[in-house]
């Protein structure tokens, strides 16, 4: 049983929004059907950090979440800044049931065991917020790794990994409140998507910052294809 992350897949079956438009991202689709195929069994975690469909109601979600229903593993999903569709977790558990959706599952102020980890997560925010609206939302998404963390020690003495939509690292940057947030639970290796295109390959923090072990994981960085955690 393996562990996966992939952040902004920005699938768009039921939207017409194609990535295709942007350099590097030419069948993107199929290279990520093939390379996860090719990788992940169904014994096997994939958690999507973020930016996982164009759709802007729940309910065009279906063949976006059809599409990953159909591919190996369970996923485990948690909110991008792109992501409009997003509710309650109550109401995207329900719809997921609705649908008949077997494998997908909601990471929203609650936590995952997945072997030898428990796997926490939430979107974040920007690094440097200056506004009182950034920090009402920062403070709020603090809350919530707060809550997911915490959930986690339910599991007893796994390991605790955090996936996060934005960076709370960049370059020089850093968004104090969330990476003391994580040095006080003892958190060692945390992933997140958002960043693409040369300005992430250069000032993407990829390896040890401060004691924890950080990794951009968003799909044109990557390759299309999971990275395997453990």
């Amino acid at each position: 049983m393996s562990l996966f992350a992939i952040a902004d897949t920005h699938l768009s079956f039921g939207t017409d929004k194609p990535m295709d438009i942007f350099k590097g991202w030419s069948d993107y689709v199929e290279r990520l059907e093939k390379n996860w195929n090719h990788l992940v069994t169904d014994d096997d975690t994939v958690v999507i950090a973020g930016d996982i469909s164009w759709a802007m109601k729940l309910e065009e979600c279906e063949k976006d979440f059809m599409f990953l229903e159909k591919l190996p593993g369970r996923k485990i999903i948690l909110k991008g800044n792109h992501d409009y569709w997003w509710a309650t977790k109550k109401k995207m558990d329900e719809y997921i049931q609705k649908m008949g959706f077997k494998t997908l599952n909601i990471l929203f102020n609650n936590s995952y065991e997945c072997g030898d980890f428990a796997v926490c997560g939430t979107r974040g925010w920007c690094l440097e917020p200056e506004s009182e609206e950034d920090i009402k939302v920062l403070n709020r998404e603090l809350g919530r790794l707060k809550t997911s963390i915490e959930s986690a020690k339910k599991y007893g003495c796994k390991e605790t990994v955090v996936f996060f939509h934005y960076p709370p690292v960049f370059g020089d940057k850093e968004c104090a409140p969330i990476l003391d947030m994580l040095k006080e639970n003892g958190i060692k290796k945390c992933y997140y998507g958002h960043l693409h295109g040369s300005m992430a390959k250069k000032y993407a923090v990829n390896g040890e910052h401060k004691g924890i072990e950080f990794n951009l994981i968003s799909c044109d960085n990557i390759n299309f294809t999971p990275f395997l955690v453990r």
